[in-house]
């Protein structure tokens, strides 16, 4: 087991070395440690650094994967939304590969921090660059532990297929702003006229917040699609809208409460990945996008204490 004494620097370091690894580019994180401690050290040491302890976290993960246990202790009296979607991360062996990611947080979690402005104050995040089943079975770590979820996401079959199959009694949210975006894009072939257009995306618009999605699938049967786009395109909305009608009870779930859109998810594929992962002339290894990707969910989850222990020989190697 290779520790933190191996790279010739104190845990301390170690632990210094992680974080502004995985808050700045390696290069710059040296400056930064150089500037902040007067050590000098050099980007590609922090890299090394960085991957070590980032697959350490790897390591536990699969333990709390092959142990069926949790690396969260959620409130069983609590209701949490589970949000999933994904994003692309360019890397040096397949090109373009989609990471997914998962947020976890209480639906007490948002708070208003001024008029008309919520703020989340704490969430989990779960992220997997390769397959939905590896990614599903990070994420079941978390979700097995949770008595009442709201799953709340785009239209992505491989997100519903897995909650209907592992989950068929959670509540299912579709993004509403993604159900109205295939309206506009279907209006956008279908009229011409600017005005009309608007007319018709509002008023369908309305019958989706008023749980009404059954007429908006009678409206769109009833249309003569005109033009080649339109037609192809209508059937497409149709059965969108059929596959996901249980998921758009848009008015039952405001009166309970609840949130229709999944902002915090696109927000956290911001914040959580790309502000750090996808920036200029970035190209990865799946291992080391990985291991990064690890420390900076421990650090956006307020669980920084697990890369801490993974430092000073507290967690699995």
């Amino acid at each position: 087991m290779q520790k933190a004494e191996d790279f010739f620097i104190s845990g301390f370091m170690a632990e210094m070395m992680c974080y502004v690894g995985q808050q700045t580019v390696y290069d710059e994180a040296a400056e930064i440690m150089e500037k902040l401690s007067g050590i000098k050290t050099n980007g590609k040491q922090i890299e090394r650094v960085c991957h070590h302890y980032g697959q350490k976290l790897e390591n536990e993960i699969d333990t709390h994967i092959k142990n069926q246990t949790s690396p969260e202790k959620y409130q069983q009296q609590e209701r949490y939304y589970v949000m999933l979607d994904g994003c692309m991360l360019l890397t040096r062996q397949e090109s373009w590969k989609e990471l997914k990611l998962c947020r976890i947080f209480s639906t007490k979690a948002p708070v208003e921090v001024s008029k008309n402005r919520k703020q989340i104050s704490q969430s989990n995040y779960i992220g997997h660059l390769g397959s939905h089943k590896d990614f599903f079975a990070k994420v079941e770590c978390h979700t097995d532990f949770i008595n009442q979820k709201i799953f709340l996401a785009d239209g992505a079959k491989w997100i519903w297929k897995w909650a209907d199959d592992m989950y068929p009694k959670s509540i299912q949210i579709l993004d509403f702003y993604h159900a109205k975006e295939h309206l506009c894009q279907f209006a956008e072939q279908q009229f011409k006229d600017e005005q009309q257009r608007q007319l018709w995306v509002d008023k369908q618009s309305l019958r989706l917040l008023n749980d009404h999605v059954e007429e908006v699938i009678t409206d769109l049967k009833s249309i003569k699609a005109d033009g080649a786009n339109a037609a192809k395109m209508k059937p497409s909305l149709i059965q969108y809208y059929q596959s996901n009608s249980k998921r758009m009870k848009y008015k039952t779930f405001k009166e309970n409460g609840w949130l229709i859109g999944s902002g915090a998810i696109e927000a956290a594929n911001r914040h959580v990945v790309q502000q750090r992962m996808k920036l200029s002339g970035q190209r990865w290894t799946i291992e080391g996008a990985q291991q990064l990707l690890n420390l900076r969910m421990a650090h956006k989850s307020d669980r920084w204490d697990d890369v801490h222990n993974a430092i000073n020989h507290k967690i699995a190697a």
